[in-house]
């Protein structure tokens, strides 16, 4: 069994830090941080961090490109990206103490190529039986949003695990070549239905139609609200611990990442859960990825509940 990743718009994010923020006049930041970053690349990150190897796929571009690449082998991680013209993008995160707002300047990427796109499901259609594959993050320009179900055929055949953390409703596609794991948010899964969706009730609902349209696990995250997992084994439901936000951006990757260490180690389904809900908090109060050193602490606060 091999783990994949796969993030068709790779990014670097600049992380800044300011008092204020005012415009037309020079702000002053208080602190910067660059991360190598996409959504594929941040499970690979975490996974690594929980003892499990993975090989990283996707699209780079340009130095900005190369720079992802070098830091991810730098952290033995493997690389399977195809290089394609022009730059990798920038995406720009700012959180403003004064007004405790966070600003979120995402880029659209580089256009892909028709031949590049071509290598990647070839390289997909290498993937063994029992392989797990990871497709997380949005489509660069020159990626049709058919590309997921193009993908989720080739793992239908190939018995490939695929898990897929993306907004399009090409995920409903998808369904049909029953996928091993869904993480939509609440934004989300109103949007695959065209329902406004509120209550706790409502998302388990929903939930449950992805599970009778072919889903095998779906892992509903509610940001404060904590997260809902639905499989065959039951439904769990769990809260998120309490802390100080500085970066919202990473924490759904943490905790899918997380939870599929803890699938790939055994553990149970409430463990699994509180675990990852943890982790994910934990990226959340920081202003990289966690480093799992408050997890313990933050469980405390975490409690998971079962209905059948």
């Amino acid at each position: 069994m091999a783990f994949y990743t796969c993030t068709l718009n790779l990014a670097i994010d600049l992380f800044i830090e300011t008092d204020e923020l005012k415009p037309f006049v020079v702000n002053r930041t208080k602190d910067d941080d660059i991360q190598a970053n996409g959504k594929g690349v941040n499970v690979s990150l975490i996974l690594k961090l929980l003892g499990i190897d993975s090989t990283a796929l996707g699209f780079q571009a340009g130095f900005t490109g190369n720079h992802i690449e070098d830091f991810l082998q730098d952290k033995q991680i493997n690389t399977g990206f195809i290089e394609v013209p022009g730059l990798t993008r920038i995406n720009v995160f700012t959180q403003v103490n004064e007004t405790k707002e966070e600003y979120k300047l995402v880029n659209k990427g580089p256009t892909i190529p028709d031949e590049a796109i071509q290598s990647l499901l070839n390289q997909i259609n290498q993937l063994q039986a029992g392989d797990y594959l990871c497709i997380s993050g949005s489509f660069p320009q020159g990626v049709s949003s058919s590309i997921l179900v193009d993908i989720a055929q080739i793992c239908y055949k190939r018995k490939v695990h695929l898990v897929i953390d993306n907004s399009s409703l090409a995920v409903m596609d998808c369904l049909t070549y029953q996928p091993f794991l869904l993480k939509p948010n609440e934004e989300e899964l109103a949007l695959w239905f065209g329902k406004k969706i509120h209550t706790r009730e409502e998302y388990i609902f929903y939930g449950k139609e992805l599970l009778k349209q072919g889903a095998e696990n779906v892992l509903i995250s509610l940001g404060a609200e904590g997260a809902i997992l639905l499989n065959k084994e039951g439904i769990f439901s769990g809260n998120s611990p309490k802390g100080k936000v500085v970066n919202t951006a990473c924490s759904g990757d943490t905790l899918l990442g997380t939870f599929m260490a803890g699938i790939l180690n055994g553990k149970n389904m409430e463990e699994n859960l509180k675990h990852s809900l943890a982790a994910g908090s934990s990226t959340a109060f920081r202003k990289g990825l966690t480093d799992f050193s408050d997890v313990d602490d933050l469980q405390t606060q975490i409690t998971i509940q079962k209905e059948e």
